[in-house]
C-alpha cells in the first residue's frame, strides 16, 4: 500500500498568451476548477498507476474542499486520514502558456494542518511512503522519520527546494528533484552543482538512489554502487506540463510498492510523465497503468 502524505488544493488554471512580468496584467480568456496540490496528485497517479493508495493530509470546511478530494474519491483512493480544518482549503493559480510550460502562486491554508502524527499505525513493512516538501520541512522530516523508524519503504519527492535536514535524504530509499532543487541541495549538502555529480554524490552519502528529472530530456537516476541511468520519455506533443513531475513519483512509487525493478519503474515514471503533458490539469491528464505500461516500452533507459 502507499500512503501519500502531503498537500492537498483546488487548482485554478488559466491559458495565457505569455507570462507577465512584474507589474503587468496578462488575461487569459477563460478559467478551468481541477483538483491538485501534490500530496493528492501524486495519490491520484499512483493509484491509477495501480496501488492501494491512502492519502493523508488536511482540507478546509468549504466548498472547494469536495473539488480538492474529487479526483482521489473518485478512483478510491482511501481519505479515512485526512482532516478538515477552519481554514480554508489550499489553492493553486496556474498560468499555462502555448508551450505548456506553467507559472504557479500558491496558498496553503489548511494544508498547515497537516501533522505527521496523521501517519501513526499506517506506516510499517509493505507499506511505501510518498511524501513531498509541499507542506514544509518540519511535518515531513518527522513523517520520514517515523516511516524509515516504522520499517515503511520512502520515496521522498524533494521538492520545492527547502532547507531540509540530510538525515531526511539518508531515511529515503528514493529521492527525487529536478535541475533547480538537485542545485539547491547541492549548495546546501556542500555537493558538486552539476545535477549528475550532484546525484552521484548524493547517492553515495546518504546510500539512496536520487533521481534528477529533466522535463522533456527525461531524468538522471543515480545508485549507490551501480551505474548511472539515464531515460528519455517518449515523445508527446506538450499541452500542459502541470502535474507531470507528479505524474511520474507517482507511478514510480507504484512500480517499486508491487515488487518492480528499479528500471522498470523509472520507465513506467517517464511514461506517465509524459502521458501527463498532453491535456490541461493534473489529475485528469493522468492515465492508467495499461496505458502507462504501453507508453513505457518507447521509453529509453540506459547506463550513461
Amino acid at each position: 500500500m502507499i500512503v501519500a502524505f502531503g498537500t492537498i488544493n483546488v487548482d485554478m488554471v488559466t491559458a495565457v498568451p505569455r507570462f507577465p512580468v512584474p507589474g503587468e496584467t496578462v488575461k487569459g480568456r477563460d478559467y478551468q476548477l481541477f483538483p491538485g496540490g501534490k500530496g493528492a496528485n501524486q495519490a491520484v497517479a499512483a493509484a491509477l498507476a495501480g496501488a492501494r493508495v491512502m492519502l493523508v493530509g488536511c482540507v478546509g470546511r468549504d466548498g472547494f474542499a469536495d473539488v480538492a478530494l474529487a479526483g482521489a474519491k473518485a478512483i478510491g483512493v482511501d481519505l479515512s486520514r485526512v482532516r478538515r480544518s477552519d481554514s480554508p482549503t489550499g489553492a493553486q493559480m496556474i498560468a499555462v502558456d502555448p508551450t505548456g510550460e506553467n507559472l504557479m502562486i500558491g496558498a496553503d491554508a489548511a494544508n498547515r494542518a497537516a501533522r505527521a502524527e496523521q501517519l501513526d499505525g499506517i506506516v510499517g513493512p509493505g507499506v511505501t511512503l510518498l511524501t513531498q516538501n509541499s507542506l514544509g520541512t518540519t511535518e515531513v522530516e518527522r513523517a520520514i522519520a517515523r516511516a524509515h523508524a516504522a520499517g515503511a519503504r520512502v520515496v521522498y519527492n524533494a521538492a520545492p527546494s527547502e532547507p531540509i535536514a540530510e538525515a531526511a535524504f539518508a531515511a529515503s530509499d528514493v529521492v527525487v528533484v529536478n535541475e533547480h532543487e538537485a542545485r539547491g541541495y547541492a549548495a546546501k549538502f556542500g555537493l558538486p552543482p552539476d545535477f549528475r555529480t550532484f546525484a552521484e554524490a548524493a547517492a553515495a552519502r546518504f546510500a539512496t538512489v536520487v533521481i534528477v528529472t529533466l522535463g522533456p530530456r527525461g531524468l538522471l537516476a543515480a545508485r549507490p554502487g551501480a551505474a548511472t541511468l539515464v531515460g528519455a520519455p517518449p515523445p508527446v506533443v506538450a499541452v500542459d506540463s502541470t502535474g507531470a513531475g507528479d505524474a511520474l513519483c507517482g507511478a514510480l512509487a507504484a512500480a517499486l510498492d508491487r515488487g518492480e525493478t528499479l528500471e522498470t519503474a523509472l520507465r513506467q515514471g517517464l511514461a506517465a510523465g509524459a502521458l501527463a503533458c498532453r491535456e490541461t490539469g493534473a489529475q485528469t491528464s493522468f492515465r492508467d497503468l495499461a496505458e502507462i505500461r504501453r507508453f513505457a516500452a518507447e521509453a529509453v533507459l540506459e547506463p550513461a
